[in-house]
């Protein structure tokens, strides 16, 4: 006779303190894994030379603070036109994007970069994924303890009436009712 496994279930013994060092390690992991798969294909993908579209995406007009894409202020049109001086010496994105940072400033980047107290913005939201998911897997078995529990126990609402007290409840109550 073959044995199986039984599927996987949360009523197996797991304690909460496990279950929360689980879910946090995989999400570290998931995060660690998406940051160098990123990595690696931006440097994989990184071509020699950059289109304008491209860089506009990625930059903003330091003037009006919107999108370089879609901005019509003068200032845009300008950093336009150092753009594309830049893109005919020949020059790649990264090198552009920073020549960007070294002419207009920090503001001119779309995307923080990722040091100092902007490391925050890359580090907070999975960080506060992380703490709810734990809260969840702490609070969920203790809601589903109390939910089953609760049925039982709200039948009993007090001690039982005794019968002088019955008759009398029966007795204004049909006054009401007729």
């Amino acid at each position: 006779m073959i044995r199986t496994r039984p599927p996987f279930t949360l009523a197996a013994p797991m304690t909460a303190l496990k279950l929360v060092a689980l879910i946090t390690a995989g999400t570290l992991i998931v995060l660690t894994a998406g940051g160098a798969l990123e990595a690696a294909s931006a440097a994989a993908t990184q071509r020699p030379r950059a289109s304008l579209t491209d860089i506009e995406n990625d930059v903003m007009c330091v003037s009006c603070r919107e999108p370089l894409a879609v901005a019509q202020s003068p200032q845009a049109i300008a950093e336009r036109e150092y753009i594309r001086s830049l893109i005919a010496q020949g020059l790649t994105k990264r090198q552009i994007e920073q020549n960007l940072v070294v002419q207009y400033g920090a503001a001119v980047l779309g995307k923080p970069p990722a040091s100092g107290f902007n490391l925050s913005v890359y580090i907070l939201p999975p960080a506060i994924l992380a703490v709810g998911l734990a809260i969840l897997a702490i609070a969920l078995p203790r809601w589903r303890r109390r939910s089953r529990a609760g049925p039982a126990a709200s039948s009993a609402c007090g001690p039982p009436l005794d019968p002088a007290e019955a008759d009398r409840l029966e007795r204004e109550l049909s006054q009401f009712r007729g």
